[in-house]
């Protein structure tokens, strides 16, 4: 064990240069990330962190298990490698595989200052630490942003003390979280995380009543408080509904609904009784978990993305990968970018690209079409986008900083003064350490993505439409003699900045949404495939950008998984619940379906009923459609699944029922009102 102490240590002391001077660096370039504390750890350490969602503690469950086992059998069988997992906490807490090569290990730490920048910086984010408890009352830290391996630690502690308490059956509290995890991604992910106030709750808070104080005073029995001044009782007081649709809007938050209005069923009486505390105590646990996780599933594209640009800018920009390091450092890089499926990784590394090269070439055709002789009109004949690039390349400095050192001028805005003085007076290497030399500014220009060789013919690419559109809201008017002018104005940060802004408010269904253009789709060569009836067999269908757009929304509004909804909590004044599955064009596995309905009659107490949309397709059409291949047109039905707790029904419902529910194109709107402005 010693011996393994000591290995782990000379490891980190090796990696200490490294982490300093890749936070110093991220700060240069713009980043302003949480304080990373990284940690060593072995292959089974790293596996045992993957199924634990990157944290030391969480509570006794089976999951755990069956995703180690998973994450362990990628690894012996499929070839995979764990590079690091990274926390969204503050600090931030970053692992670090003991057997990858110190190049994977430089890979990683600049990867993880950019994930912890994304994480200290994207609203998202935010919107978790803005409702969660502070990290201890009174503290300094208090403000700060999440303790979540506090949290989650305090959660395994709550959960464990449940299970190894005699009175509790272990089993039913096993059961009862197989049962909340089946709905972890029916929240509302776009509000920030409340604690569920019940109608008690609220009441014990008017003017300072004690409800179940004064239900005690009356000493009356458990049976007549529990059947008489139940829940349902206690909401009626509340003046708060005023006999209003119950809910009276559609509620997302499927768990907290099920927290303030669900009951236990008592198997030997056959009735819905109280939930017991430590049932309400674990769901609303779980429920906060959920929000807590939501936000890095709802930016999975763009928080990878951002990670990948910003690592592949440090270890090969700034020659972060020594020499002897590179070509493994080009390996990590093509298993990451390389793998399989819908890769978020590539996907968001290639669009924040494409951002950043938009917004450059905006800004140079803005400064274009201020040039005397420029119109949009007459853009593509008068101007030399030879000159253009010859102009925006860096200065023969800027791309070779330790070769002219001697030369560099510390009043320029794009040198660092102390940085330049610490270089001559060899306090660095500045030809491992160009960048300590450069500001922002510098390092922009330095970097400037229009000059590099894949995107050198980007800005001749503009489109009239582009061009006009520029010209028209154009605010300034002054006139350039020439190109070389216009083009000695450029602000080569305006594609870091405009990215910086984009990672501030936007989730990736709103990233994808503003920008996949059909001009990232042609260069990227993305297209959309579907099952044909009439072969059998899948087929490319389209690769316009609109429907490419689509397509990719499908698997990430909710998380990629189906939108469920609270439409009614006494559905035919029974006191069902009746769900609604908000139908985008895919239809419900219904064997799943079935099975989450069974086990939401568990924390609802009372039968449980789903509405949703599915298609059929007539046998006649379907050979039709297969002998003059073309495919043939589904009719869409409603459909009521219902489960009682023992047996599950289905059964057609006139379409005035669901016609609400169907979208009449696919839905993936999900911005928060307030910040459509």
């Amino acid at each position: 064990m010693n011996d393994d102490r000591f290995r782990k240590q000379r490891i980190a002391d090796d990696l200490e240069e490294p982490v300093n001077e890749a936070s110093n660096l991220a700060e240069r370039l713009g980043l302003t990330p949480y304080p990373v504390n990284y940690w060593v750890v072995d292959y089974d350490e790293m596996n045992e962190l993957i199924a634990y969602g990157g944290f030391q503690k969480r509570y006794p469950h089976w999951r755990w298990g069956m995703q180690y086992d998973r994450q362990q059998k990628q690894g012996q069988f499929l070839g995979g490698k764990a590079f690091e997992i990274v926390n969204n906490d503050d600090p931030s807490h970053a692992f670090l595989q003991e057997s990858n090569t110190l190049a994977d290990q430089k890979a990683v730490i600049t990867h993880v200052e950019a994930h912890a920048d994304f994480f200290a910086n994207n609203e998202w984010f935010g919107l978790f630490s803005d409702g969660a408890p502070p990290r201890a009352a009174g503290s300094e830290d208090d403000g700060r942003g999440p303790d979540a391996a506090g949290m989650l630690a305090r959660h395994a502690d709550t959960i464990r003390e449940y299970m190894q308490d005699p009175d509790i059956d272990r089993s039913e509290v096993e059961r009862f979280i197989d049962h909340v995890l089946c709905l972890e991604d029916n929240i509302d992910q776009h509000q920030p995380y409340r604690p569920v106030e019940t109608a008690r709750d609220r009441l014990a808070e008017i003017e300072g009543v004690d409800v179940t104080d004064q239900l005690d005073e009356l000493d009356l029995s458990e049976e007549v408080k529990r059947q008489v001044f139940d829940d349902d009782w206690l909401e009626a007081q509340s003046d708060e509904d005023n006999g209003a649709t119950f809910p009276s809007q559609p509620e997302k938050d499927v768990l907290g609904f099920i927290r303030k209005h669900g009951m236990a069923y008592d198997e030997d009486a056959e009735k819905a009784v109280e939930m017991t505390d430590w049932q309400k105590d674990i769901l609303e646990l779980l429920r906060r978990e959920a929000y807590y996780f939501a936000p890095q599933k709802m930016t999975k594209v763009m928080n990878e993305g951002w990670a990948a640009y910003w690592e592949s800018l440090m270890m090969t920009g700034e020659r972060f990968a020594g020499d002897d390091e590179f070509i493994l450092y080009s390996d990590h890089m093509a298993q990451v970018l390389g793998s399989p499926g819908l890769n978020p990784y590539k996907l968001g590394l290639e669009i924040w690209e494409y951002v950043e090269n938009t917004e450059n070439r905006r800004e140079v055709v803005e400064r274009l079409l201020r040039t005397e002789g420029v119109t949009w009109r007459t853009f593509h004949d008068v101007v030399d986008f030879t000159e253009v690039q010859d102009h925006l390349e860096p200065p023969a400095w800027l791309q070779n900083v330790a070769g002219h050192i001697d030369e560099l001028d510390p009043e320029d805005p794009r040198i660092d003064a102390e940085g330049l003085i610490g270089a001559r007076d060899g306090e660095f290497d500045v030809a491992n350490y160009p960048w300590k030399v450069l500001t922002y500014e510098g390092l922009a220009q330095r970097h400037y993505s229009l000059v590099k060789p894949q995107y050198r013919g980007f800005v001749s690419r503009v489109g009239q439409a582009e061009l006009e559109r520029v010209s028209r809201y154009m605010f300034d008017d002054s006139r350039y003699d020439s190109v070389e002018d216009a083009l000695a104005d450029v602000e080569y940060t305006r594609g870091w900045d405009r990215m910086r802004e984009i990672r501030e408010s936007h989730n990736d269904v709103t990233f994808l949404d503003e920008f996949l253009t059909q001009e990232f789709v042609d260069d990227n060569d993305y297209f959309t495939y579907e099952y044909t009836h009439a072969s059998g067999d899948y087929r490319v269908t389209s690769t316009d950008h609109e429907d490419v757009k689509k397509k990719l929304m499908l698997s990430f509004t909710n998380f990629g998984k189906p939108t469920v909804v609270v439409q009614d909590g006494n559905y035919r004044n029974r006191n069902e619940l009746l769900l609604a599955h908000q139908y985008n064009g895919i239809m419900l596995d219904r064997k799943q379906a079935t099975e989450v309905l069974k086990r939401v009659f568990e924390l609802w107490g009372r039968p449980v009923n789903l509405l949703t949309i599915v298609k059929e397709f007539d046998d006649h059409d379907i050979e039709v459609a297969k002998r003059r291949d073309r495919e043939p047109e589904p009719e869409e039905v409603g459909k009521r699944l219902r489960y009682d707790g023992e047996e599950v029904t289905v059964e057609d419902v006139p379409w005035s029922d669901v016609e609400h529910l169907a979208a009449t194109d696919i839905d993936y709107n999900t911005k928060p009102d307030e910040w459509l402005a």
